[in-house]
């Protein structure tokens, strides 16, 4: 089983980090907008903070990349945990919801600072025929402290009210996060980075060995650029990513309203949270099976899947008038993360061996840079129709899938 699901040293203290730091995260996170209309925040307050958590997902995650590259995924990991503690102990300490914001920019995008640093981790110390498995296991753990923080963080408020209930949480986050930081220091092995590919640390550059020798060697190459890590194969994935998310965001913050409001037998929020635990619990099953055959038969058909899955969401929401119709909508909705998991692999095989971090956090800032302006259009496609915003999302998703089956690439099947 060990082996089966590739349980490394590291991999198991990258999981025990991944568990802890979300689960401290995730107590008190959820429950921000209340805090800050406790401290006197209003409307607009929890909208800065809505788009807050969509805008720095984008902007954290070239420079996690890029600090990553630099200082290796063991260190970097540090600072983002420690970047998350300032954070925590600001929302703690602060008498203002200015304040309580300026501290959630530090951590409410903790995982899109860390994740390039989390996948270069999975990348060196997992085999390539196990990195779908890695990386799946790692979205399964975040998904436990995902569905339980928050009920543990409705106990603590319902024990001390919210202002001291929420406090009480972030003081556990801190303690969460120093744990974190343990583990990470005790079980993540150091494991050297491959040699860098640049004119700067070419060893045949302006090397001279006897007559001639340096006229022979190839002219310096130009060292990478961020953008230049991007090869074909990447870019089109790239390009179906961000239709997929356009599909997937545009009806985001309006499935609550459709389910509640919209639809000829509204759920009530008891029922939206059984909807939201079934889609959860389809997307944890799928994880690990998934990454075993992905490993096995090559990523690009899984991730292909994937795809039409967040295509057809809109259209069976669309469909749905009633609590069970809905529930099999949700089914859907959970099985979008039927390949999700292998996509991230399937960059880290697309990506420069030694700039896998860089990549991945260039990838995923270009594609939530662009994907943050689908939000804006959904809400304008709802105020047509709420029918409109559904067909819309189907079509991008559409284009998506079909850009994807003409254009996208499969490393481990030498496509």
């Amino acid at each position: 089983m060990i082996e089966f699901l590739s349980l490394r040293r590291s991999m198991i203290g990258m999981l025990v980090m991944a568990l802890l730091v979300t689960l401290g995260e995730r107590m008190g996170d959820r429950f921000l907008p209340v805090y800050l209309g406790a401290l006197g925040g209003g409307t607009l307050a929890i909208g800065l903070l809505g788009w807050a958590k969509n805008a720095l997902s984008a902007v954290y995650a070239l420079p996690g990349g890029m600090v990553s590259q630099r200082l290796g995924y063991r260190r970097a990991l540090l600072l983002f945990n420690a970047l998350a503690i300032a954070g925590y102990a600001t929302v703690i300490v602060a008498p203002s919801w200015h304040l309580v914001l300026l501290g959630a920019a530090l951590f409410i995008s903790w995982s899109a600072v860390s994740l390039p640093a989390t996948m270069a981790l999975v990348a060196r110390v997992v085999p390539p025929g196990k990195r779908a498995m890695g990386v799946s296991l790692h979205s399964l753990i975040r998904r436990l402290p995902m569905a339980l923080g928050p009920v543990l963080g409705g106990v603590l408020i319902d024990q001390w009210g919210q202002q001291a209930g929420i406090r009480i949480g972030f003081a556990i986050a801190i303690g969460m996060a120093l744990l974190a930081m343990a583990a990470q220091q005790w079980l993540i092995e150091h494991v050297a980075e491959p040699p860098r590919n640049s004119a700067g640390d070419n060893p045949r550059a302006g090397r001279s060995h006897g007559t001639g020798a340096a006229a022979c060697d190839p002219p310096p190459q130009p060292a990478p650029t961020w953008m230049t890590d991007l090869s074909p194969p990447l870019r089109h994935l790239l390009a179906s990513d961000v239709l997929i998310r356009f599909c997937e965001q545009i009806p985001d913050a309006f499935v609550v309203i459709w389910c509640m409001q919209v639809v000829r037998a509204p759920v009530s929020a008891t029922q939206f949270g059984v909807l939201t635990a079934i889609e959860m619990a389809v997307a944890a099953l799928c994880y690990i099976p998934v990454a075993h055959y992905a490993d096995r038969f090559g990523k690009r058909p899984f991730v292909l899947v994937t795809f039409v899955f967040f295509t057809l969401f809109p259209l069976a929401l669309l469909a749905a008038q009633s609590f069970w119709l809905l529930a099999a909508a949700f089914v859907v909705r959970g099985l979008k993360e039927f390949g999700d998991a292998t996509r991230k692999a399937l960059i880290l095989d697309l990506a420069p061996e030694d700039r896998r971090a860089l990549t991945f956090g260039t990838y995923y800032f270009l594609r939530d840079a662009i994907v943050s302006l689908a939000a804006l259009g959904g809400g304008w496609l709802w105020k047509i129709s709420p029918t409109a915003n559904l067909l819309a999302a189907a079509a991008f998703g559409a284009a998506g899938t079909a850009w994807f089956a003409l254009r996208g690439r499969d490393v481990a099947r030498g496509e």
